[in-house]
């Protein structure tokens, strides 16, 4: 819970069943994948949808279907179909914040997007069941290999009948439920996106997000503060945002950047385990020697050399 709280997630829960203490319900997990996965711009939203074995039917009338391939009228109309539906149909959304996303992947232990989506999904099974939803099966769209996170679900809920597919929000009506709710709701929080930063008179036209798209690209560029970079709006992680800091911001050297640069090889593709045989081997270029912690801790560093 600890660990939540310092994430700052916005989290909703929104159109819990009055019966769903008392019947048997699918679950699942939608994982951001998709347009929300790739885009450069906005929040990333993760959805979940249930409703009860005996009503599956009822769900499939719906006529709901993956996100992907519907209109944002469709995806609204939809989602009001689904919101009609709460005597039967219940969704709750954790909305990951860009600023988050940053924080997570460039910190000095990094935190990938496979294991920050594996971990979101994981609580929002875990909020379903503490609010007493009576799961049984969970269907969930893949983020990396499906066998190895469908055996990383199946571990931590082994009550649970729990399915991995690609394509679930495709496969499954209860995973194209969630996927709605989640674009949805990822719609509308770009729309009314409150910028903390003055952008003075900078229009908000920022396209669709997609690394590829030439308004997020030019929209990118203008936003950018030489020293501050981006407004929190943006993930800074991805890459186009990484090029155009490289390309235009002002060059910061980090203390342990030559360190770094002068580590030596990994022992294999993937391993961070230095081979035995470089602690031997001849440096090609002397490495900067790098001042104490004692120095570095308290702000001090040498100006003249005697």
């Amino acid at each position: 819970m600890a660990r939540l709280q310092l994430r700052l997630l916005l989290l909703f829960l929104l159109a819990w069943p009055p019966t769903c203490l008392d019947q048997d319900y699918h679950y699942f997990g939608e994982q951001g994948s998709g347009d929300t996965w790739e885009r450069e711009l906005g929040p990333m939203v993760y959805g979940i949808c249930f409703c009860p074995l005996s009503r599956l039917g009822d769900l499939e009338a719906l006529k709901v279907a993956d996100s992907k391939t519907l209109s944002e009228a469709e995806r609204e109309r939809l989602f009001g179909k689904l919101d009609q539906a709460r005597d039967f149909v219940g969704w709750a959304l954790d909305i990951l914040s860009p600023n988050l996303i940053s924080n997570s992947m460039q910190r000095r232990a990094k935190y990938n997007l496979n294991s920050l989506s594996h971990d979101t999904a994981m609580a929002l099974v875990q909020l379903a069941l503490d609010q007493g939803v009576k799961v049984t099966q969970v269907f969930v769209d893949t983020v990396g290999p499906a066998d190895k996170y469908q055996q990383k679900l199946q571990e931590r809920f082994p009550e649970l009948e729990v399915t991995v597919r690609p394509k679930a929000d495709s496969l499954f009506p209860v995973v194209s439920a969630a996927s709605i709710c989640a674009k949805v709701a990822r719609d509308q929080v770009v729309k009314r996106w409150k910028f903390l930063e003055d952008l003075g008179d900078l229009k908000m036209d920022y396209g669709s997000g997609y690394p590829n798209d030439p308004k997020t690209k030019e929209w990118l560029s203008q936003c950018l503060d030489p020293v501050f970079g981006f407004p929190q709006f943006v993930r800074f992680s991805w890459s186009t945002a990484q090029l155009i800091l490289d390309g235009r911001a002002v060059p910061v050297r980090w203390e342990d950047s030559e360190e770094e640069a002068g580590d030596p090889p990994a022992a294999g593709r993937g391993s961070s385990t230095p081979s035995l045989l470089s602690f031997f081997a001849r440096r090609q270029t002397p490495t900067e020697r790098q001042p104490h912690r004692f120095f570095h801790e308290r702000g001090l560093e040498t100006v003249a050399d005697l």
